[in-house]
């Protein structure tokens, strides 16, 4: 054991610090069969061991990969043989409730199903969901800025956060707590850590923002035969339902096929076969009267021919039943390997650019697949190709098509999973140059050793 993992361990005890079989029984990352190649993986519990580990480490010069649950999609929490995993496992706790303020204080390893939890029990909901909610933490949904399927009526995770405590790279602590909505004192120091993968330092613990919980839940799938039908219905729905519409998920019909089970339609919700499928949900406070003008306005739509057929969830069972369409991936896995984009593009662009992407990557690979699904309302889709091969240098080449696509409807490589090791080498294709200059700076100024998660976001 070397002299900075002796004094680590001195840190943080002896269950705080794994080593050897430990930590190679660890997933190197998600997806991955291979197991953790970090020297150490190190499990603080405190703000203040997190600063001592990193005061150690920045003496020393060591790399330090911070984790959370270890399902980001980006490789944002690869480690490599000559640093350090610091893990926030062992920081679950939620700390404070106020239920006047509305906000809920976490550590930054608390599983975000735990804060679900915290905020219903006191009456109140935390909007961010994701379909890894039981393993993806706080901290990792901070340092990503986590998107998930209410971005349309919540935002993102920047949205959702009051204030935070942070670590920078030579231990200092950073804490800005602040619980109110409104404070212009100077810059918005959080905003530095929102987002930054890790990068900029470690984000230790939170103050959340709770909202009402919705009364009421109205939920639909719907199916168009057009483009044009799903971005006009887009537009009547949201208007129509007075700023309650909390989803808007769009599924094309490959995607619909895999995910219920091949096209057999004995899961399905819709008959498969229709270019479009929608699903579409409203949150509000009146059960009877919502779901009166949910129905109303999806009839309509009906009459005017924008949607062509549709279900309305009648209980929580319709409504898991209408979901586990737009959730279950497991489908795509035939298709195996696959390569899985997480792109934005303006919604009037979206049509287009499936259109030509599939193009250009069938003009390479004949053999070519893909399958489209995404938060429609928000301008993400999930473009995900297969081409029958793992190469690495295919897998560049593919992803360089993709992007180059998004590149040419000034879109984001990266919607909500962040740029990690995955997207590197791509940023440029969505941040200019001086975006970029100004990243580095950023990185020198907080963090002039490089320690803190190398090579991840920037070269």
């Amino acid at each position: 054991m070397t002299d900075i993992i002796e004094r680590i361990g001195a840190v943080v005890g002896p269950t705080g610090l794994l080593v050897g079989d430990e930590v190679k029984s660890r997933p190197a990352h998600i997806g991955r069969a291979d197991g953790c190649a970090a020297k150490a993986i190190v499990r603080p519990k405190s703000t203040d061991e997190v600063s001592q580990i990193l005061r150690l480490c920045h003496a020393a010069r060591q790399p330090v990969v911070p984790l959370g649950g270890n399902t980001g999609l980006a490789r944002g929490g690869v480690a490599g043989p000559d640093e350090i995993v610091l893990s926030l496992e062992r920081m679950t706790k939620i700390e404070d409730l106020d239920p006047i303020g509305r906000t809920l204080t976490v550590e930054a390893g608390a599983p975000l199903q735990k804060v679900h939890e915290a905020a219903e029990v006191a009456g109140f909901t935390f909007p961010l969901d994701l379909g890894a909610r039981g393993s993806a933490t706080i901290g990792g949904n901070i340092a990503t800025n986590a998107g998930g399927y209410r971005v349309l009526r919540y935002g993102m995770m920047r949205e959702l956060i009051l204030g935070l405590e942070a670590v920078l790279a030579d231990g200092t602590v950073v804490s800005s707590l602040n619980k109110v909505l409104k404070n212009n004192t100077g810059y918005d120091l959080k905003q530095l850590f929102i987002g930054s993968e890790g990068t900029l330092g470690i984000v230790t613990r939170a103050v959340l923002r709770l909202r009402a919980r919705p009364i009421s839940e109205c939920t639909a799938l719907v199916a168009t035969n057009a483009f044009e039908s799903v971005i006009e219905l887009f537009s009547v729905v949201d208007a129509g339902f007075g700023g309650t519409l909390s989803a808007f998920e769009v599924m094309w019909d490959e995607f619909y096929r895999l995910s219920t089970g091949g096209g057999e339609g004995r899961a399905a919700p819709l008959a498969p076969g229709y270019p479009y499928y929608v699903l579409i949900e409203a949150l509000g406070g009146d059960p009877e009267r919502d779901q009166e003008r949910f129905e109303r306005i999806l009839g309509r739509a009906l009459e005017d021919e924008l949607i062509v057929d549709a279900t309305i969830a009648q209980s929580h069972g319709d409504r898991q039943a209408i979901w586990n369409t737009r959730d279950n991936v497991g489908g795509l896995l035939k298709w195996w390997p696959i390569i899985p984009f997480d792109i934005s593009l303006p919604i009037q662009t979206i049509e287009s650019f499936v259109a030509e992407a599939r193009a250009a990557l069938t003009q390479r690979w004949p053999e070519a697949r893909s399958a489209v699904v995404g938060h429609l309302g928000d301008s993400n889709i999930h473009f995900v190709v297969s081409v029958d091969s793992a190469e690495a240098t295919v897998r560049h080449d593919v992803e360089e098509t993709v992007y180059r696509e998004v590149a040419k409807r000034q879109g984001s490589i990266s919607a909500e999973h962040g740029i990690g090791l995955e997207k590197r080498d791509f940023l440029s294709y969505s941040r200019n140059a001086n975006e970029i200059a100004l990243m580095r700076t950023l990185k020198s100024a907080l963090d002039p050793l490089g320690i803190l998660n190398p090579g991840k976001v920037l070269a």
